[in-house]
């Protein structure tokens, strides 16, 4: 079995951002990365403490977002370069990780 080292991205954001969109295309269209997850979080709070939530009684348009791809480490510092200050600092985690090739 031959293994691949490759580096994860994991983006903390929220709905309200609106850079979602945005986001999808750049890693889609322009990185071309291998592959995107994002996950939407049904609660959730960060640094300023803010809770981003929803209860029954209404719907929430602020809920987290977690961004997650992978590529080789090489390309993942090229998009994070072409990402660079898009986002807060703090809310970018990066780690390395094998992929079956």
């Amino acid at each position: 079995m031959n293994r691949r080292e490759v580096t994860v991205v994991r983006i903390y954001l929220t709905e309200g951002d609106r850079l979602l969109k945005q986001l999808l295309e750049h890693l889609h269209d322009t990185e071309q990365v291998m592959g995107v997850t994002v996950f939407r979080g049904t609660a959730g709070f960060g640094r300023t403490g803010k809770v981003h939530g929803q209860s029954l009684l209404d719907v929430a348009f602020d809920l987290p977002l977690v961004v997650e791809f992978f590529d080789l480490p090489e390309r993942v510092e090229a998009v994070l370069e072409g990402i660079a200050g898009w986002f807060e600092p703090g809310h970018i985690l990066t780690w390395h990780a094998a992929t079956n090739a």
